[in-house]
Formats: structure tokens, C-alpha cells, sequence
């Protein structure tokens, strides 16, 4: 049996894959389809205090992490450092998502009526 290597796949024209995207994708589904603009700012902030507690449990995780470490209750430092990786890239990630929300604000803020 032959191998294919369907990263070279490209213009795939086919309406039961792009159904497929269009309902599985979470970039077609952030607004939802039949939601109004309270619904989908609902949508958006909520789907940011999710972002923001799965950072919390990650950065919680971490700490965790360092303390047994440091009082010796593990010697597994391959645990240590996925935990710290995780916590800094959920961080970074956070601290990026502010940032835009921040300067959309401030744009919103700036227009004239």
C-alpha cells in the first residue's frame, strides 16, 4: 500500500468537507450562526474567562510542580518543565489575547460619532 502525503493537498473542492469545517471549525464557530450580538459577545467573553482559568490551573499546576520538587517529593524534572512550559505558553497566550482586547477598546473608545 502506497503512502500519501496530504500535506501537498491543496483547493480540495468538495461541499461535504467544507461542511465539515464549517461545523467542526472553532473559527467559523466563534459568533455562532443564528446568534445575535449579545449572544456573541456573551460567547467571546465567556470563552475568555475559560482562557483565563485554564491558565490559573496551569499556572497552579506549576507551582505545584516546582514545590514537590523542591521539598524533594519527586526527582522527575521532565514533569517539572512540561508543567512550566505549559504555564508560560497558557500565559503568553493570555497576556496576547489582553492585549488585543485592549487595543480594540482603546479604538473603540477613539472613534467620533
Amino acid at each position: 500500500m502506497a503512502s500519501l502525503d496530504i500535506s501537498q493537498l491543496r483547493n480540495v473542492q468538495s461541499d461535504v468537507i467544507r461542511r465539515a469545517e464549517k461545523t467542526n471549525s472553532r473559527v467559523y464557530n466563534v459568533l455562532g450562526d443564528d446568534v445575535g450580538n449579545d449572544e456573541s459577545f456573551k460567547s467571546i467573553f465567556s470563552a475568555a474567562v475559560d482562557n483565563i482559568h485554564t491558565t490559573n490551573a496551569y499556572l497552579s499546576d506549576a507551582e505545584n510542580e516546582e514545590i514537590k520538587w523542591a521539598l524533594g517529593q519527586t526527582d522527575n524534572t521532565h514533569d517539572l518543565s512540561i508543567a512550566l512550559q505549559k504555564a508560560s505558553t497558557a500565559l503568553q497566550y493570555t497576556v496576547a489575547i489582553r492585549d488585543r482586547a485592549m487595543s480594540a477598546y482603546r479604538e473603540i473608545t477613539q472613534m467620533q460619532i
